[in-house]
C-alpha cells in the first residue's frame, strides 16, 4: 500500500516534534512537508530546531533535511502532501482561520488544537469512544462547500485518562449521572519550556488555566449525538473537575468518583467491563490502536505514571484502585500518557480511523 503523504503544521514545537517521532516509519503515513512560523521558514528542519529538540528519541533522519514552510501560506503545501496534522501555536482565532483555509483548499486537517473543539460540525474524537461522530463530516463538507477538506480535532489531553473508562461503563449498560474528577497533570502538558522549575519542585499547583472548564464540558460533546448535521452535547451527565499540575514528567492521572443514574455495578462487574473492553480501532486493526485498550492493574498502589504511562506504546489507558465510593457509587484511578495518547498519538489514531472510514 502506498503511504499517504502528510504534513505537520507547527512542527518545531513540542507536540509537532512528537508527531514526527511517532510518524517515523508509520505504515500508512509519510511525512513529506513540515511548516512552522515565518522565523523557521526556509531552514532545514534540523536547523530550525537546533538546540530545541526535546524528544528522548533522536530526530528522524528522513526529516532532518526537509525545508520548513511557512504555516501561514497554504499554497506552500500544494503538491507536497495530501493531509495535515495541526499543532500550530497561535491564538485561537488565527488557528481557526488557518485550519479552515487548509480544509477549504482540499486538505483534511486533523488537529491537536482547541480552536475548533466547540464548533458544532467539527467532530472531537476519542476513537474508542465516539468513532461514529466522524459521520458529521459529511454535513461539514456540504455546509462549507468543501470537497476533500475536513477538520477533525482531538479533545484535551487529560480527558484520555478517564473518558474511555466512563464510556466503557455506559456502553455496558450503566448510565452515569455524575462524576467528580481530580486530575494530577504532568509538567509536559504545559509544553516547552513549560512551568518554571522553582514553581514546580516541592510543589503542587492547584490551577491550570481553562483546564477545569475543558474537563467538564468536552466530555459532554464526546457523549453527544449528531442532530441535523451538528453535534449536540449530552445533558445526561454532570462532571465536576479539579485540575492540578504536579511534578511528574509525563502521564496524567485522574481520581474518579462515579454516581450511576440507575443500577449500580459491583466492583467485580466494573473490572470485568474494563478488562474486556474493545472498540472500533481494535476491530479495524488500526496501526496505533492499543490492544488491550484498557489495562487493569490489580496492585493496590497502581497505576503510577513512572511505571504505567508507556503501556500499549503510550496509547492504552491504565486503571486501578476500583472500589466502592462512600459518597457516590464507585471510584477508581485512571492514567494515560498525555503527550502520546493525549496529544500527537491520539491525533494519529484519529487520522487512521478517518482513512479506514474512507474520508481521505
Amino acid at each position: 500500500m502506498d503511504r499517504i503523504k502528510v504534513g505537520v503544521l507547527g512542527a518545531t514545537g513540542m507536540v509537532g516534534q512528537n508527531y514526527l517521532r511517532l510518524l517515523e516509519n508509520h505504515p500508512w503515513f509519510e511525512v513529506t512537508y513540515i511548516a512552522a512560523s515565518p522565523n523557521s521558514a526556509g531552514k532545514t528542519y534540523a536547523e530550525a530546531v537546533k538546540g530545541r529538540w526535546v524528544m528522548e528519541d533522536p530526530m528522524p533522519n528522513a526529516m532532518k533535511n526537509l525545508i520548513v514552510g511557512d504555516a501561514n501560506i497554504v499554497d506552500s503545501a500544494r503538491s507536497k502532501c495530501q493531509m495535515m496534522f495541526s499543532a500550530i501555536e497561535a491564538d485561537k482565532d488565527t488557528i481557526r482561520r488557518l485550519e479552515e483555509e487548509y480544509a477549504r483548499n482540499d486538505f483534511p486537517v486533523v488537529s491537536n488544537n482547541s480552536a475548533h473543539r466547540a464548533t458544532p460540525d467539527v467532530p472531537m474524537i476519542i476513537p474508542e469512544v465516539n468513532w461514529e461522530h466522524t459521520e458529521v463530516i459529511k454535513a461539514q463538507r456540504k455546509s462549507r462547500g468543501w470537497k476533500k477538506g475536513l477538520i477533525a480535532v482531538k479533545p484535551n489531553c487529560s480527558l484520555q485518562s478517564y473518558v474511555t473508562l466512563l464510556h466503557a461503563l455506559q456502553q455496558a449498560g450503566y448510565p452515569i449521572e455524575m462524576a467528580i474528577i481530580s486530575t494530577m497533570q504532568a509538567v509536559s502538558g504545559a509544553g516547552f519550556p513549560g512551568v518554571a522549575s522553582l514553581l514546580m519542585i516541592d510543589n503542587v499547583i492547584p490551577y491550570i488555566g481553562g483546564e477545569e472548564e475543558k474537563s467538564e464540558q468536552e466530555p459532554l460533546k464526546i457523549f453527544g449525538k449528531i442532530v441535523d448535521g451538528k453535534i449536540v452535547p449530552t445533558d445526561s451527565i454532570k462532571i465536576s473537575a479539579h485540575c492540578n499540575r504536579v511534578p511528574v514528567l509525563d502521564g496524567h492521572t485522574a481520581c474518579v468518583s462515579v454516581k450511576f443514574a440507575d443500577k449500580v455495578p459491583t466492583v467485580k462487574d466494573v473490572l470485568n467491563i474494563f478488562s474486556k473492553f474493545t472498540s472500533e480501532p481494535q476491530r479495524l486493526k488500526l496501526p496505533s490502536a492499543p490492544i488491550p485498550a484498557i489495562i487493569c492493574r490489580e496492585e493496590q498502589d497502581r497505576p503510577q505514571p513512572h511505571w504505567d504511562r508507556d503501556a500499549g506504546r503510550g496509547m492504552a489507558v491504565s486503571v486501578g484502585r476500583v472500589r466502592p465510593c462512600n459518597v457516590f457509587d464507585i471510584r477508581f484511578v485512571g492514567l494515560s500518557h498525555n503527550t502520546v495518547r493525549g496529544a500527537a498519538g491520539g491525533a494519529i489514531l484519529m487520522a487512521e480511523l478517518l482513512k479506514a472510514q474512507g474520508y481521505f
